[in-house]
């Protein structure tokens, strides 16, 4: 069977509501800034009743990688759950105008399509603060085996694999892309995730995944140390390919006992980090799909994060391919 899609991606799918706030406002809420909280329908609603205007768009950490790819001009799958109402509407309707394949049916009489409330700092981070909804109840019936095995590359978010359903999901979905000879990726989506997972995530790595993504903060977590030099180390041993991303550091893409780094690309002012990793992870995913080496496919993944970080919300607002084009890349 020839291949169809560069990526399938298997994630949350989730509808962001992006709103502005100052620190304080985090403090006053207890929300770690930075960070990924899960929260009730409670505290979401105190949170969202405080905060100053705020905008409703299409997110879910591999669903942008999905899109960024699409906007590279690549061929991508989402796979994720949604729920028969507004915010599933939203997440559908946006996901495929962006090029990227969705075949999900909207469940009705369930729990609602998940969202995340994400308060934008003056500094630019980002303080996601999620309701789960249907999105993590995904299992093996959402898995379509054509798409999976019809995918250079399967990439998994950590984000979902909170609940059992999920982890066998995953597994089950590696499977079928591993026999089809594909390549499986894993993105550890937050330190939070990876305090929660560490054990599973590191024996997935060394089995199962071709692939890592982890910024900084996940990947020094995983190997529970202070020292970014260490955390290469050890992810050189364990993984065959890691891609680490490090803020206004850059990134290094090791593979075995060789380590590439790649500069940021330069933004003038940054408006919104949310969507950075997820974008970065389009860019280099784009490149290595497209059999380009390591420093092309990272230079194109800065771009994309150097794109998506000067404008709030977390989906490309210019075509990357485009973009790539005109800084002599593509």
């Amino acid at each position: 069977m020839s291949t169809t899609y560069d990526i399938v991606a298997i994630g949350n799918a989730i509808v962001d509501i992006i709103g502005r706030c100052d620190d304080a406002y985090l403090a006053k809420h207890s929300c770690p800034k930075g960070s990924m909280s899960l929260v009730d329908d409670a505290k979401m609603s105190a949170l969202y009743a405080g905060m100053g205007p705020g905008i409703e768009i299409s997110g879910g950490s591999a669903a942008n990688t999905a899109v960024g790819v699409a906007s590279f001009g690549g061929t991508a799958a989402f796979i994720g759950k949604i729920a028969d109402d507004d915010f599933g509407r939203i997440f559908a309707h946006d996901i495929k105008t962006s090029g990227v394949a969705f075949q999900a049916t909207a469940q009705k009489g369930t729990s609602p399509t998940s969202r995340s409330l994400i308060l934008v700092t003056p500094d630019g981070e980002r303080t996601m603060n999620t309701l789960l909804g249907i999105s993590t109840e995904l299992g093996a019936a959402e898995l379509d085996p054509v798409i999976i095995a019809a995918a250079k590359v399967l990439y998994l978010e950590g984000y979902l694999f909170d609940r059992p359903s999920a982890k066998a999901a995953f597994r089950q979905a590696a499977e079928i892309a591993r026999k089809a000879g594909g390549k499986v990726a894993l993105t550890l989506s937050d330190g939070f995730c990876v305090d929660r997972h560490r054990d599973e995530f590191l024996a997935l790595i060394k089995t199962d995944i071709d692939i890592v993504f982890a910024n900084e903060h996940e990947i020094t977590a995983l190997y529970q140390t202070a020292d970014f030099d260490d955390a290469v180390r050890r992810i050189a041993s364990d993984a065959r390919l890691a891609v680490l991303t490090r803020s206004a550091k850059g990134s290094v893409v090791v593979e075995g006992g060789n380590s590439t780094n790649i500069a940021v690309d330069p933004v003038s002012h940054v408006i919104d980090t949310t969507g950075a990793g997820d974008l970065y992870a389009a860019g280099f995913l784009y490149g290595y799909t497209q059999g380009f080496s390591h420093a092309k496919s990272g230079r194109l993944a800065a771009i994309a994060a150097a794109e998506i970080i000067s404008h709030t919300g977390a989906r490309p607002a210019t075509r990357l391919n485009a973009l790539a084009s005109q800084k002599g890349v593509l």
